[in-house]
């Protein structure tokens, strides 16, 4: 923004680097360019101020399409002052003397204006001859192409203004239009997305079948090597109680051959022991039968005594030794007997 000092009769300007000053003079131009700095007379002199950048002009209307639908267009329009000197002629760039107070150049607003109008008649005429879709299809390629004419307006070559380019941003029904058209869009979008969910969760459910049949598997797997183990274990358990009953069984035979060796060894001992105690009694029932019969009775009695408990005191009466004493003669007087018969008889 340029500045102005005020001296008495007198003034300077002080120019900005993105502002095109002219100053005129009695209708002559005295001073031109950016970044200006002159002294001039306040009573003749008169200074316009025109933008030296790219300007950038957003704008907006409503078009109606060959079937008599709504449509709003949203554009952008980058032009610049290519000739500062004719636009400062042709619009209202002034910036001295001011008019008012508080009161400003509308040079700004009426090249938008006129920019805006020039748009939205070429969008306009466009857009007339498109249908709904087809507008909506390919409306944005079509109208940057229509605004393309801006460049070769007469009117804007008049004013010394160069549109730099267009860009336009969207082109969009009425809202009940546009959210009629996004319900099949919408429909075919949740379509595809319920679609998509069912295919994860069929996936997912055929995932948890395999893990389930893996799983499944497993424990009869599990199961079957478990009943392997246990079968094993009984035939081992099976095999060592036979070994043992096997073991039992040969001790046992032994035993039994053992004892019954024992028993026939015992059984021959006492047969000759028998044998012997009766050959014994034999020999000796042979001797008895040559003794006569004091003597057998002495014999009983020494066997007999042998046999009695302990006697504490014995009693002798002269009768009893005296029949001993007659026993023991008798057989003197008598002799010996030869052949079994004895000497009294001889």
């Amino acid at each position: 923004m340029a500045t102005i000092k005020r001296y008495p009769w007198i003034r300077q300007f002080l120019g900005s680097a993105s502002d095109y000053v002219v100053h005129l003079s009695k209708g002559r131009v005295q001073h031109e360019g950016v970044g200006q700095a002159f002294w001039f007379r306040p009573d003749t002199s008169v200074l316009s101020e025109v933008p030296a950048t790219d300007q950038e002009l957003p704008v907006l209307f409503h078009a109606v399409t060959r079937d008599q639908q709504d449509v709003s267009v949203q554009a952008n329009v980058t032009y610049r002052f290519g000739d500062p000197v004719l636009a400062s002629q042709r619009l209202d760039f002034g910036i001295f003397p001011v008019t008012g107070a508080g009161q400003e150049a509308s040079g700004r607003q009426q090249v938008g204006a006129i920019v805006g109008q020039l748009a939205q008649s070429l969008t306009v005429d466009l857009i007339a001859t498109l249908d709904l879709a087809d507008a909506l299809e390919s409306g944005i390629g079509r109208v940057r192409t229509a605004l393309g004419g801006l460049g070769d307006d007469a009117r804007l070559a008049a004013t010394g203004i160069e549109v730099l380019g267009v860009r336009v941003l969207a082109v969009r029904p009425e809202g009940d239009v546009e959210k009629a058209l996004r319900t099949p869009v919408r429909e075919r979008l949740q379509s595809e997305a319920d679609r998509a969910t069912y295919e994860r969760r069929a996936v997912a459910v055929e995932r948890e079948r395999k893990i389930a049949e893996n799983e499944l598997a497993s424990q009869i797997e599990l199961a079957s090597r478990r009943e392997q183990l246990v079968a094993q274990e009984g035939a081992n358990k099976r095999r060592e109680a036979e070994e043992a009953a096997a073991a039992a069984l040969v001790a046992a035979k032994s035993d039994a051959e053992r004892r019954e060796i024992a028993a026939a060894a015992q059984a021959a001992s006492l047969r000759q022991l028998g044998e012997a105690e009766a050959a014994k009694e034999a020999a000796l029932m042979k001797i008895y039968a040559n003794v006569g019969r004091d003597v057998l009775a002495a014999l009983a009695l020494r066997d007999a005594a042998a046999h009695l408990p302990n006697v504490g005191s014995l009693t002798v009466t002269p009768d009893l030794v005296s029949g001993l004493l007659g026993a023991l003669a008798a057989p003197g007087a008598r002799g010996p007997a030869v052949d079994g018969v004895p000497a009294a008889e001889r």
